[in-house]
Formats: structure tokens, sequence, C-alpha cells
């Protein structure tokens, strides 16, 4: 009796597994025929694989998809979609139970457009860290998955090999054998292949290992709508070498291109390419970033005129973001339209949560917010975003003009009331007595000590400021120090002060010798101020060394000279005391 119920448990557990597996075997009962797999690496370092997987059958369980466990820590971005839409994607799931494997699952979602695509592309996003340069024999290497990992045979697979402007030359190592070439394939690739490879390569084109760890676009647009655009990159150099220009790429209609540095200043720019979708730009930095430094540029541009679908409607039709071929962390963008508008595309409750509309009593603004940006996104269906549309009144023009000539009318009436109101007889003015005024040789010997112990606490307080920066006094101490100074020169020049008023209402040769003291005084302030300059304008690279040290001269004699005109002031004054 207990041999026939184990038997029937037996049974009955053999039936469940192998419905189960009945199952599985219905939700994956699919062929892959072909695969092109196409591996990029972009100008900043950033590898780019795309695999455009073409298969039959059914993957209602989801379609995987995969390389080596190794790469899975450099992975940034993955998105997938077809001629459908996007499609979703799981990260980091099991790879049917293989380890060594990152696996990722393609969802085809139930009432999806065209159930299971016959073509669908998958493209992942590997962060610069995988490319490096070596030195000794000068070319750049990268490590990639030469081939994908899928949970089923696959009939033939193409890949390719792009860097930026093409390879000179380039070898693929690899555990099947090496090539020389950057286009090869592979028949009757096997279920969970396992294959790691590294290219040794050198670009015909700029390479640069960077990050772009921001970029801030803000869009404004004016009353007559005009389009303005202000790209703010915040750049990171991870190169070995130093990074002399960089390749933006801006809307192809963009127009009137400035750019400058983070310090102003307007840098060289010139377009070096153009295609259907981008305008790529090069611009030349005034001093060169060297590694690991980091630098901001800003690109303003135009944009063409908005055109009203209506009398108060204008809708906005571009990209978010040009195709950049290059990876950026974090990119927001603001749309700024003109003083009145009010966005009515989109709302709020239809965007997502990286979408918000700030509004203020006569302005609003529509800000977007993503993470990972790169030229996929165009492609991709995901990351598009719908038309932007706002209502603006042309009667908005005459607001501030009315508001100002309010302002102004209002003022005239002020105005006017106050000349013609009725004048009261002013009082005779009292003129006091004029009393003569005597300077002692108490109130010259006090001047001349309080201005010598000036110019020495000067001193002291500028050398205090050497040593701190040196780092040879404490930071705590030179606080107190530098505030007992700066305490005791205020309450000098307070003295000093004081008495030159009195030296100026005695008259003669006080008030002669009080007013050609300040005049060496301004003469040498003035001195300080241009050898400031001077230094400033050589640092910036705007002067030679020859000028720097010519006018640097001048300005030492101009000193000097100044100095000796106030010590010989201030011996006639003690010669000049009763």
């Amino acid at each position: 009796m207990v041999f026939v119920a184990g038997l029937l448990l037996s049974l009955c557990f053999l039936s469940f597994f192998g419905f189960t597996s009945m199952v599985l075997a219905e939700g994956a009962d699919y062929s892959i025929h072909h695969v092109d797999h196409q591996v990029e690496v972009m100008y900043s370092g950033h590898v780019v694989v795309h695999d455009i997987v073409r298969a039959s059958g059914q993957a209602s369980d989801g379609f995987l998809v995969g390389f080596p466990y190794e790469y899975g820590a450099y992975v940034l971005k993955v998105v997938a979609y077809s001629d459908g839409g996007s499609l979703p994607v799981s990260l980091g799931v099991p790879f049917e139970g293989r380890s060594g494997f990152y696996g990722v699952k393609i969802g085809f979602p139930q009432g999806f457009p065209q159930g299971f695509p016959q073509v669908f592309t998958v493209v992942f996003v590997f962060s610069n860290d995988l490319v490096g340069y070596d030195p000794a024999i000068q070319r750049f290497t990268v490590d990639f998955p030469v081939y994908p990992s899928f949970a089923k045979e696959v009939n033939r697979v193409n890949v390719t090999l792009l860097v930026p402007g093409g390879a000179a030359e380039v070898t693929v190592k690899k555990d099947d054998g090496a090539v020389d070439k950057t286009n090869f394939a592979k028949n009757n690739l096997a279920a969970f292949t396992y294959a790691p490879a590294t290219a040794v390569f050198l670009p015909r084109s700029s390479l640069h290992i960077l990050d772009i760890t921001t970029l801030n676009r803000r869009i404004t647009i004016n009353a007559a709508a005009d389009v303005t655009s202000l790209d703010s990159y915040r750049i990171i150099n991870k190169s070995p070498s130093i990074l002399a220009s960089l390749e933006l790429s801006l809307p192809i209609a963009a127009s009137d291109i400035i750019s400058r540095d983070e310090f102003g200043r307007a840098l060289t720019t010139r377009v070096s390419s153009s295609s259907a979708l981008a305008k790529v730009i090069n611009v030349n930095f005034t001093s060169s970033l060297n590694s690991g430094e980091s630098t901001t540029v800003t690109t303003e541009y135009k944009l063409p005129k908005i055109s009203a679908t209506d009398a108060t409607c204008f809708a906005i039709n571009f990209d978010l973001f040009p195709p950049l071929n290059c990876y950026v962390n974090e990119a927001f963008v603001t749309i700024v339209p003109p003083e009145g508008a009010h966005f009515i595309a989109p709302t709020l409750p239809a965007v997502d949560h990286s979408v918000s509309i700030s509004r203020e009593i006569f302005q609003e603004t529509l800000s977007i917010t993503r993470k990972g940006v790169t030229y996929i996104d165009n492609s991709s269906p995901s990351e598009t975003v719908g038309q932007v549309a706002y209502d603006y009144d042309p009667l908005w023009l005459s607001f501030r003009p009315t508001i100002w000539i309010w302002v102004l009318a209002v003022t005239g009436c002020i105005v006017v009331a106050f000349l013609w109101r009725p004048k009261t007889p002013e009082p005779s003015p009292v003129i006091p007595p004029r009393l003569s005024i005597g300077i002692t040789r108490d109130n010259v010997k006090a001047f001349t000590e309080a201005y010598n112990e000036k110019n020495r606490l000067t001193s002291d307080l500028k050398l205090l400021d050497a040593r701190a920066q040196k780092g040879k006094i404490p930071r705590r101490h030179y606080k107190v120090q530098r505030r007992n100074m700066e305490n005791r020169i205020d309450s000098l020049s307070k003295s000093i002060a004081e008495l030159k008023a009195l030296f100026r209402r005695a008259g003669g040769n006080y008030a002669a010798l009080t007013r050609q003291l300040e005049v060496a005084e301004a003469e040498l302030s003035e001195t300080a101020t241009s050898s400031r300059n001077i230094e400033g304008r050589f640092k910036r690279g705007a002067l030679s060394l020859e000028d720097y040290k010519k006018l640097l001269a001048d300005c030492q004699r101009r000193k000097e000279k100044a100095e000796a005109t106030i010590n010989g002031i201030l011996l006639r004054l003690r010669e000049e005391a009763p």
C-alpha cells in the first residue's frame, strides 16, 4: 500500500514538472536568425553596443540577452525598442541559471502593437572606463563583449566596430582567433556564449576620455517668437593627455553660435561638420585642460522662429537634446516663454515626474530633467517628448510700456505739484564768527607717528597673510592677529583723517602740504591697482614677458616716487610745527 502511494505521488510530481517544462518551453518558443552586433566608441570614450535582433516565434515570458558578468559594473543605460514602440527592460536578471553572465530581459507586454516583433533593437551604454590609452604603442584599447549572449543558438552574428572617424589600424583579440578588421561574422553562435574581447586601434578622428557630468540647457522665447538656446556643459578630462578643444553637437538649424569658458571669455568656435540631424562644432580652449581637471563651457545660439498655430497659440516642435556623440550623466532643460504666456501642453497630469512647471505672477517656466542623455535617445521612442505649446496674448507687448508710462505720469504730477506749491520766505542764515585755529607741535607729532605706525602695520599685515598662505602660522592665531591689526589700522586711519581736516582748516602751508599728501596717496593707490591689473593680464596671456617687465618697472618707479613725496611731506610738517 505504501509502495502504491509513493508511486502515485511520484507520478504527480513528474506530471507537474512536465507541465511546467511545457509551459516554459511554450513561452520561449522562438528562434534567432540574425543579429547585427555593432560596437561603437563615442567621442567621449563611452562604449555603445547596438544589437539588432531578427527572430521568429513566441517569447511571452521575455527575451534574454546578456554578456560576460564583468561588464555589468560598467553598464550605464539599456534601452530596447522596435517599430511598435519602446519595450520594457529588466537589468541584472538570472541568465537561465547560468553563472558568469549579466542578464537583461526584454519584455513584450500584452497588447503590444506587434506582439512579438520580428525585428527589435537592444542598446547598451557602457562607461568610458572600458577604454584606455597605451602610451608605449600610442594606441587606444577597448574591452567589450565581441558576441552577445543568448539563451538560444543564433544562425549568424555580424560584428562591426566603430570608432571616431574610423580606425587606421585595428586588432581585435578574442578567444576564437584575433582579426585585423572592424567587420567580421560568426556563424552558428552557440547559446550562452561567453566572449570577452579587447581591441587595439588608432582612431582617424578625435577621441578623448572625458565625462560630461551635467548639461543645463535654457531655451528662451521672446515676445516676437524668436528662440535662443544657452547650453552649459560641465566637463572632466579623464584622458592621460591634455584637452585643448571640444566637439559638441548642436541642432542642425542653430545659427549665430558663440561659445564661452567659465570666466565668460569668448572661445574660438567653428563648424567642423553637419549631417541631417546635427551640426558638429569644434571649440578651442584658451587654456588646455590637464588630466583630472574640470571646466564649464557654454554655447549660445539661435533657433528658428516659432510660428503661431492661431492668433494666440504657439507650438514648439524640436528635440530637447541634439544627437550628442557623448554621454551626459544628467541633463536639465528649461523652457522660458515670453512674459504673460501660459503653457497648455504638456499639462502636469500628463507628464512624468521629471517634468515640472513653475508659475510666478507673470511668468511660467517648464523644466525637464533627464539622466543618461546620448544620441540613442533620438531613436528611442521612450525618450521623445511631445509637443510643447503655450498661449500668448500679443497685448502683453504693451504691458511694460504702459506701466512705465503710468510711473512717469505719476512722477511728473508729483514734481509739478512740488514746484507749484507756495514758497515760504527762508530765514537769513546765521553766520558764526570764524575762530582762529592753532596748530601745535603735539598735533604734528601725533599725525606723523600715526602715519608711520599705520604704514608699519600695513606691511606687517601683508607678511602675516603670506605666512598664513604658506601654513607657517595656525589658522586661529592668524585670524586673531589679523583682527587686532585691522582694528588698530582703522583707529589710526580715523585719527589721521581728523588731523588732516584740522590742517586743512588751518590754511597756509599746512593745507597745501595736506593736499600734496593726498595727491601722493592717490598716486600710490593707483600704482597698486595698475600692478594687479598687469599681473592679471600677464597670467591670462594678454601680455608678453617683455611688456610685462617694462610695465611693472614703470609702476615700481611711480610707487617709489610717490613714497618719496610722502616722506618729504612728513618731514616738512615736522619743520613747520611751531
